[in-house]
């Protein structure tokens, strides 16, 4: 009987947490941190006590709110890199798809508690440091293909795209869910080899932006 039941019980369970997650990035997104645990619960369908069973407390569930959205833009990395060959049509998919961080971006930006607890994180930081690596590679591979201005770095675009997804968390909630997308597409046609107006100052190296501030990490 225990053979039985417990795969069962270890898919409920994922299932629960994987809800809990949803429903927290949703609320926390909308609301802020704050939000009663209760509010949380409710929202993914699952008792208060299932809740602390998975996250004992609010600090453990904020945590697992940005490693999940790390965790998945890394994925999604790595994969888009593997599938695509073409650096510039790499480098844009992430850019775009690297949105899902939007939902770190709020809480970072909304509540010095959230950003506090995501910096001191080593998980922060480790995913941080590969995914400016695995962009480091595209950038200088597009520089190579002429597909990229050869005038900015991976510093600038690691900026640039947290600048795009910071800016808009004063709009309304409907052109926060559409703003970013516009912006990023904005972002890359200046990025574009054939835009050869020089910049002024100089480059960002990825050296400069793998160092945690809440206004540079990915």
């Amino acid at each position: 009987m225990t053979t039985e039941t417990t795969p069962r019980l270890r898919a409920d369970a994922r299932r629960n947490r994987d809800r809990i997650i949803t429903a927290a990035q949703a609320v926390f997104t909308e609301r802020g941190t704050e939000v009663p645990m209760e509010e949380v619960a409710r929202t993914a369908g699952v008792g208060v006590g299932t809740l602390y069973r998975r996250f004992p407390d609010r600090d453990s569930l904020i945590r697992a709110v940005a490693h999940d959205a790390f965790s998945s833009v890394l994925e999604d990395t790595r994969a888009t890199i593997e599938q695509e060959p073409d650096a510039w049509r790499a480098l844009s998919q992430i850019l775009h798809r690297g949105m899902a961080l939007r939902t770190v971006v709020r809480l970072t930006v909304l509540s010095s508690r959230a950003r506090a607890l995501i910096n001191a994180d080593p998980n922060t930081e480790s995913v941080n440091n590969e995914f400016i690596a695995l962009v480091d590679g595209l950038v200088k591979r597009a520089q190579a293909d002429g597909t990229l201005r050869d005038d900015v770095s991976t510093g600038d675009i690691a900026v640039l795209s947290s600048l795009a997804l910071q800016g808009v968390q004063a709009l309304p909630e409907e052109l926060r869910t559409v703003a970013p997308a516009r912006y990023i597409a904005v972002l890359l046609d200046g990025l574009r080899a054939d835009n050869s107006r020089p910049l002024p100052g100089r480059p960002i190296s990825a050296q400069e932006v793998v160092v945690r501030t809440p206004e540079l990490d990915i």
